[in-house]
């Protein structure tokens, strides 16, 4: 096995095509493409399927790209280490996140801090978080609860507890408190169920031997909130993420306090990975000044 070939296939892999992988790796497309082929022949292996223009990756490509995915970080790493001087001047760091409004914060710091990396952030359930950082699609996560320490290094920004929320004019409006049984006999809108606010919310109510169903399930804070100011139903956030909004209401959940704790973490496989360092040593800072 030759380096160059799994460097090409890695490339590829992680590109999705041939010509982007080429690109990448400052190649002509068919220099790529031959070393792909020989790595395949020589083991008597397919890698890709090759339909018409678009390739995608075989059972056997997608298990030997969980093998060089941390292959080529530790190799980015040590160049990352021999250039360190100009390790922060450009880039991109990824970052995935439950909830943007709890990052927001170490994100503006980070881009004071180094105003030439390129910043990236998406949102996604708690499920959608994990799965970005296993397969290395991206670099920092936020989650809605604690985390296991022997998978991830986290900084914790802090526990709130969930909140229920209507439309002002909601029929049969419940008091500005009410108990989740209560709240049960009104429709109710969930996110989806990757949710870890709905899984910590149905857990809850679980112990106090209620059911909660959905009446409309739907993905997103966003997608809940402006279905709830619609009048569809009464929903649930955590109470910072609740913010204002002159159309809804807020109601307390009466009873044992439900909290969604939300925490900054990187893999630790890459957690010495330098810009994820600093920007977990700028979280831990960010939390020390705002506790």
């Amino acid at each position: 096995m030759k380096y160059v070939q799994l460097r090409a296939f890695h490339n590829v892999a992680i590109h999705g095509g041939f010509s982007r992988a080429a690109e990448a790796m400052g190649l002509t497309q068919p220099a790529v493409s031959d070393q792909v082929l020989g790595l395949e022949q020589g083991y008597d292996i397919l890698l890709f399927n090759r339909r018409k223009k678009q390739i995608t990756l075989t059972k056997h490509g997608q298990e030997l790209l969980e093998i060089t995915r941390p292959m080529f970080e530790v190799e980015a790493r040590a160049l990352e280490y021999l250039t360190e001087t100009r390790a922060l001047t450009s880039g991109t760091l990824r970052v995935i996140a439950d909830s943007a409004y709890h990052v927001t914060g170490v994100l503006s710091r980070f881009r004071t801090r180094y105003p030439n990396v390129h910043l990236t952030l998406r949102t996604g359930n708690s499920q959608d978080v994990e799965q970005a950082l296993a397969a290395y699609d991206a670099d920092i996560g936020v989650l809605g609860s604690k985390v296991k320490f022997d998978k991830y290094q986290s900084v914790s920004l802090g526990a709130t507890p969930i909140i229920a929320f209507a439309a002002k004019r909601f029929p049969g409006l419940p008091e500005p408190s009410a108990s989740l049984a209560t709240l049960e006999k009104f429709p109710l809108v969930f996110r989806e169920k990757g949710s870890k606010t709905r899984q910590k919310l149905e857990g809850a109510a679980k112990e106090q031997g209620i059911t909660l169903r959905p009446a409309i399930e739907a993905e997103g804070r966003e997608a809940v909130r402006e279905i709830v100011a619609a009048g569809g139903g009464i929903g649930f956030v955590s109470d910072a993420e609740y913010g204002h909004d002159e159309r809804l209401i807020k109601i307390t959940i009466e009873g044992p306090t439900i909290p969604m704790e939300e925490t900054i973490v990187c893999v630790n496989q890459r957690k010495d990975v330098r810009m994820i360092r600093m920007f977990m040593a700028l979280a831990r800072d960010h939390g020390t000044n705002h506790t």
